[in-house]
């Protein structure tokens, strides 16, 4: 009997037990939801005083509401001290403060909050190089564990200082909350300074920020920010804000300085005149996108995307862009000029750069170097890779130099910069080739190989050009290499090549006669008119010896005269020492043919005759005269002794360096 009634017991053994575990359980939640809260606060206070090695205290009143998976902590009243090491005295203080804690992962010793809501709070944030920050809440600020994870915040009134010295950051915001501003009730003011420069920004966002990823949508921000020289306007929405990942907006960007966002975003980009850019602006992860760019650098339109990889160890910059018309005032700022007076008043509602005009009348120095002296920044040249191609439709206005369209592709891979391939129209012609810059390297590896196809020398010469001459085509090529830190430094220092050739052309007897001093050709271009004279050969030939070029084959040969020229150009002091010499093919009357001296400066070049032979000639004049007036013209007559130049050595000697060090510079720029 007692083991058939074992069976029937057991259930309700279970059952009893059941019942008394869950009475147990709903006494518990009784008691826990019954519990004076309040009676904990003192006890709350200090543990966490102590824990942190700061003083904390809940000033007015303590709550808590349980849940299975956290609890919600309500706190009246709430400030917490900063480290000793902050310029704060306090992280938070805050009329009322609360939070939801997830429990378990409180016995690995993470502090997950998804939710925090502050009203008017006041809070200190402070980082320093070493990795301490004033929200890591254990003794040991420099542990990013101790650090809680926040979701999502909420913020009625108040303000927040944020300081991270080593960063150039000191900034204080404003915030104020109001419902009647719709799905923006949150507006801020920030002010104070931002990677070293002055800021200043207003803008709103939702009533809830997003701290770290919570699967919470996204919540809208708009911004009105000007940071140096540089503004910006966005509006859109942001994911997360701890990391700004989730970014979807359009922007408005002006600023003086493309280059200026190096300091600001860590991108580099090539120094600008003044610009205007629009677009949308996307984040996903590491990547940054800007899509469907449009708008302009000083005078030219500019268009197309980018997107700026920060996964790697060093960001990776790629893109196209394009312009439909692009003007040569804009070009200056990429060689380290300043803009043109035109191209720095470009953009309206940014104020304008120091003028090219400004900077020569600043520096009153009439011995000025023309070649750029600006610098290269070797910082930026390692700061990131990139990859991006620009083309150019139409170039305009182009006075001295006739550009009509062009496209490069540049890189930039771990300090190494090159323009390859970089392919121009030049009047009527093309110039293709590459220049790489070896960042690595201090001072900078520097190479140019460029070559020069079928440009038309009347389109290089405007002002031969309204003389109705057609020359013929100009072929050419620049090979150069060597070490500098500017533009100027390194043509200063380089070897190579640099040579241009051209066959039969035709072009004004005029200007022929004016460079031969030929008065008797111009009397009869009064009395008969302008006539073409034919063109057999040129050549303008240079080795380039350690930045002097010594010219090695110089020569115009036409029907009627041939011209040598001497001399050398020297790149590191910037002057001319050339002689043109013309020897004539014809018989003339009044000729006072005599070499042509090229000097000064190449800010401030001189021509004139050599002294010695023309002085002959007119002393001759005046004896002869004395005796009658009109035997004087017997010393301008000229008798023609010039002949024919060999087209084939002429242009022979143009195509190959004749010195050692040429030779070698040459080879090396090609080698790029």
């Amino acid at each position: 009997m007692t083991n058939a009634s074992a069976p029937k017991s057991l259930p309700s053994l279970l059952v009893r037990v059941g019942a008394v575990v869950l009475g147990l359980l709903a006494a518990l939640l009784l008691v826990l939801a019954l519990f004076p809260w309040d009676l904990l606060r003192e006890p709350v206070n200090r543990y966490v005083s102590e824990r942190t090695g700061r003083k904390f205290e809940i000033t007015r009143r303590l709550d808590v509401d349980l849940g299975w998976r956290g609890a919600t902590i309500k706190l009246d009243g709430v400030e917490f001290a900063n480290p000793s090491w902050a310029r704060d005295p306090y992280l938070v203080r805050a009329e009322r403060a609360e939070f939801e804690l997830r429990l378990w992962p409180l016995l690995s010793h993470r502090v997950v909050i998804p939710r925090l809501a502050l009203a008017s709070p006041a809070l200190g944030l402070q980082m320093e190089e070493d990795g301490r920050r004033t929200w890591a809440l254990g003794k040991n600020t420099a542990d990013a564990g101790t650090a809680p994870v926040i979701g999502l915040l909420q913020v009625d009134n108040g303000s927040l200082d944020f300081l991270a010295a080593f960063h150039g950051v000191d900034l204080h915001a404003d915030f104020s909350f109001d419902t009647a501003r719709g799905d923006m009730p949150l507006s801020y003011r920030i002010k104070g300074r931002y990677q070293r420069q002055p800021l200043t920004a207003q803008g709103r966002t939702g009533n809830v920020l997003q701290i770290e990823s919570a699967g919470q949508p996204p919540f809208p921000v708009e911004i009105d920010a000007t940071a140096g020289r540089t503004r910006l306007k966005a509006s859109g929405a942001v994911a997360e804000l701890a990391t700004l990942d989730g970014v979807d907006a359009r922007f408005d960007l002006k600023g003086q300085n493309l280059g200026d966002l190096y300091n600001l975003l860590g991108i580099a980009l090539p120094q600008t005149s003044p610009y205007a850019l629009s677009g949308e602006l996307r984040k996903r992860a590491k990547q940054w996108e800007a899509i469907g760019i449009k708008g302009k650098l000083g005078l030219s339109d500019i268009g197309g995307d980018m997107r700026f990889d920060q996964s790697s160890k060093l960001p990776y910059l790629s893109g196209q862009l394009r312009s439909s018309v692009m003007d040569m005032d804009d070009l200056g700022p990429l060689i380290g000029l300043p803009p043109t007076e035109r191209s720095a008043k470009a953009i309206e509602g940014v104020a304008p750069p120091p003028t090219i005009t400004e900077v020569k009348r600043a520096r009153r120095d009439p011995g000025r170097k023309v070649l750029p002296i600006a610098t290269l920044d070797f910082e930026r040249l390692r700061a990131m890779n990139a990859d991006v191609k620009y083309t150019a439709d139409r170039i305009r206005n182009v006075r001295e130099l006739p550009l009509d369209k062009g496209s490069v592709q540049v890189k930039l891979n771990d300090g190494v910069l090159t323009l390859d391939p970089l392919e121009l129209g030049v009047a009527g012609g093309s110039l293709h080739g590459a220049i790489r810059i070896d960042g690595a390297q201090n001072p900078a590896d520097i190479r140019a190989a460029l070559d020069v196809r079928a440009m038309q020398l009347n389109r290089l010469i405007p002002k031969v050009e309204t003389m109705r001459t057609s020359f013929g085509k100009l072929d050419g090529r620049v090979n150069l290499s060597g070490r500098g830190n500017s533009v100027a430094s390194w043509l200063g220092n380089a070897s190579g090549d640099v040579a241009a050739l051209t066959g039969r052309g035709q072009f004004s007897n005029l200007l022929l006669e004016f460079m031969g001093l030929d008065g008797g050709e111009i009397i009869k271009f009064l009395l008969e008119g302008d006539r073409n004279v034919t063109l057999r050969c040129a050549a303008m030939a240079f080795d380039v010896d350690k930045g002097t070029m010594n010219s090695r084959s110089v020569v115009l040969d036409t029907e009627d005269t041939v011209f040598n020229v001497s001399g050398q150009a020297s790149l590191s002091n910037e002057t001319l020492n050339f002689v043109v010499r013309p020897q004539p093919k014809d018989k003339s009357i009044l000729s006072l043919r005599t070499p042509l001296v090229i000097g000064g400066t190449f800010a401030s070049p001189s021509a004139g005759v050599e002294a010695g032979p023309l002085a002959t000639r007119g002393a001759l004049a005046v004896a002869l005269g004395a005796i009658n007036p009109l035997l004087a013209l017997a010393a301008t007559v000229e008798t023609g002794p010039g002949a024919d130049a060999d087209c084939q050595e002429v242009l022979a000697t143009a195509k190959r360096p004749a010195s050692r060090e040429a030779a070698a510079g040459a080879a090396k720029a090609r080698k790029q």
